[in-house]
């Protein structure tokens, strides 16, 4: 039989084989850059943030970007490492105490920036970790920064999931103690963003316990928890002995989450462990997602403010604690956080400190009354839109039992609502000046 024989259409009206490859190539080499580009551009999400119990707002107050942590890139040459040993080098103080040196992470966040400048003024030593995350408008970090630069304080540019980095820091220098501060803060932007919580929170937490229980000696630790993990607990004031096994939000069951892996790394490794549970930290140089924070940018402005009820009007309130009063026990909890008795990864068979201590005001204010305070301390009348509060993982009030604090730490706060407000409106004010540029906060 004869063969038909069919024309051949195979790369007719196509390019040669020749230009195929070289597109193909070209295709490859562009998506390889675009990954690296993206890869090191892209920030993370650990936080330079303490937590602090939010009071629901509108949901365009939150960041709806989702970044993604990469791999950090910090320079560790010569000067680096003469900035970090300068920084850590503890000076001449007139108070009686041992010197500490001590790493803090989240260094240019809210309370992070007000422990670092106290405890360089009396004296310690004090290295900055920090990654400058755009939660929020970062120009506030980096002016927080410049405080700390100006207090002979060092802040390294980086992640506390970047490992390299972490086990860099603790070759460099022999860290008494760490203040572990950095976390993905905010209750409700974990809807929008859960992994950056579990990435921080939690694989953040780890890889600092992780390098610190290798270390020989091993530092103490003190890091910041969140009365957040009370959750659903009805039972007020809260208590250290309550229950926590009732998270109201994501944020909280990381929070707890953390505590739990304390317990296990202070019970397997022998590190001293101290958590702080923080009530609705407020004051100068804060946060700009905070409730306080933002009414006070919309009131002068003349926007609207929402303000949140629960069900038959009950009253949303919060135990205001001003930022002084936390770093007073801050640095207590640093004092008596007793030593750990592990070394290079194992127990020695004595049993190290694990505490954990509500800092709170003891004090709740609804938030009508906060509203009231500002209106009274900026002399301008708010613009106030009543609604229900959603159910978004907040709680209707925080209220915190101090006593264990107070006995153990000597901690006692003296700083009621309106004195906190008026010294955070002054440096509102001065900071943002009303007539200039700065008074955007992009709230």
């Amino acid at each position: 039989m004869e063969k038909e024989n069919k024309p051949s259409y195979r790369f007719r009206n196509h390019p040669s084989r020749k230009k195929l490859i070289c597109w193909s190539l070209l295709i490859v080499l562009s998506l390889t850059v675009m990954f690296f580009i993206l890869r090191t551009s892209s920030p993370s999400h650990t936080l330079p943030t303490e937590e602090l119990v939010e009071i629901p707002t509108e949901q365009d107050e939150i960041p709806t970007e989702h970044v993604q942590i990469p791999t950090t890139e910090v320079e560790t040459g010569p000067t680096w490492e003469d900035l970090v040993i300068k920084s850590s080098t503890p000076t001449d103080s007139t108070t009686h105490h041992h010197h500490k040196i001590v790493l803090v992470t989240g260094a240019a966040g809210f309370v992070g920036t007000h422990v670092s400048l106290a405890l360089k003024r009396r004296g310690d030593g004090v290295v900055g970790l920090d990654n400058f995350n755009k939660y929020y408008q970062t120009s506030l970090k980096r002016d927080r920064q410049k405080l700390l630069e100006n207090a002979g304080i060092f802040i390294v540019e980086g992640d506390i999931n970047d490992m390299s980095l972490l086990v860099k820091l603790f070759e460099t220098v022999k860290f008494t103690h760490v203040m572990h501060l950095a976390a993905q803060a905010g209750v409700r932007y974990a809807m929008k963003n859960p992994s950056s919580y579990i990435n921080s929170n939690i694989a953040g937490f780890t890889n600092v316990l992780e390098v610190c229980k290798s270390l020989n000696p091993q530092p103490a630790i003190v890091w910041a928890s969140s009365s957040s993990v009370y959750g659903l607990n009805t039972k007020r004031p809260f208590s250290e002995k309550d229950r926590t096994d009732q998270p109201a939000s994501l944020y909280a069951a990381t929070k707890k989450a953390g505590e739990e892996i304390a317990h296990s790394y202070n019970h397997i490794y022998g590190l001293s462990i101290t958590g702080l549970r923080f009530f609705t930290v407020y004051g100068p140089w804060g946060r700009p997602d905070m409730a306080y924070f933002f009414f006070t940018n919309k009131i002068l402005k003349g926007k609207k403010i929402t303000v949140y009820e629960g069900v038959k009007q009950k009253s949303v309130a919060r135990d205001f604690t001003y930022i002084d009063d936390i770093v007073k026990g801050c640095l207590a909890a640093l004092d008596t956080a007793g030593k750990s008795t592990g070394s290079e990864g194992k127990k020695k068979g004595l049993e190290a400190p694990l505490r954990i201590f509500n800092l709170g005001n003891t004090s709740p204010v609804t938030v009508g009354e906060l509203v009231r305070i500002l209106e009274r301390l900026l002399n301008k009348k708010a613009n106030k839109e009543v609604k229900e509060m959603p159910e978004n993982g907040d709680v209707m009030i925080t209220h915190a039992d101090i006593s264990l604090a107070e006995r153990e730490l000597g901690y006692k706060p003296t700083t009621d609502l309106e004195t906190g407000l008026k010294k955070f409106v002054e440096w509102y004010l001065a900071y943002y000046d009303v007539e200039g540029k700065k008074f955007d906060t992009g709230s």
